[in-house]
């Protein structure tokens, strides 16, 4: 959990100011500042988060991002975090991971009452988990998930907005990336770069 903390925090921290700027043009203009405080609140509790079973330490990192993050992002990313903590067996096969991500995202679908397709993070994790899926057994794992990830956050672009902020703006909101899309990408791009490099050291 240490590595994995600390690379997402670190790419999310450093993309703080383009993720403002996605949010100014469609939404509150603060994902970015939300986002930062939640991974250094993450950071400053890295001790403790590696400490604990991983499932555990997801389940904790899902509470500090509601406590952390405001606006709509902290409850989605805490939801996340949290059911997939619980779901999760503990085991790195693609099959276990899958399923942790997939009770996350249905945490999230719950908890925004959202679907994909609606300019939302959501675009990103839910062809996330169709690359896991078809994944198992291909050897490509990181490849797929990460073609997937910049895929679904590309094709929000041409999305109208029908949550959020971003939905009072109607077809005005067509042409920009959703900023929690652009953060959700952010993160797998992270995960997967941290996994590709530790299996070729």
């Amino acid at each position: 959990m240490r590595p994995a903390i600390e690379r997402v925090a670190c790419r999310i921290m450093e993309a703080a100011d383009e993720l403002t700027a996605l949010d100014s043009a469609i939404g509150d203009g603060d994902h970015g500042h939300n986002m930062k405080r939640g991974w250094q609140a993450a950071l400053d509790q890295l001790d403790e988060l590696a400490g604990l079973p991983p499932q555990e330490a997801l389940q904790k990192l899902g509470m500090t991002m509601v406590g952390k993050v405001g606006g709509a992002s902290g409850p989605l990313y805490g939801t996340l975090f949290l059911q997939a903590g619980k779901a999760w067996d503990g085991t790195l096969s693609l099959g276990a991971v899958a399923a942790a991500v997939e009770a996350g995202v249905a945490g999230v679908k719950k908890r925004g009452k959202s679907e994909a397709g609606e300019k939302t993070m959501l675009d990103v994790w839910c062809p996330v988990i169709e690359a896991l899926r078809s994944a198992e057994g291909a050897g490509d794992a990181t490849r797929r998930t990460r073609v997937a990830a910049d895929a679904g956050l590309a094709a929000t672009r041409d999305m109208k907005a029908t949550k959020g902020r971003a939905a009072y703006l109607g077809e005005r909101s067509v042409g920009h990336l959703d900023p929690g899309a652009r953060s959700s990408a952010l993160l797998v791009g992270a995960l997967c770069d941290l996994i590709d490099e530790e299996a070729h050291a």
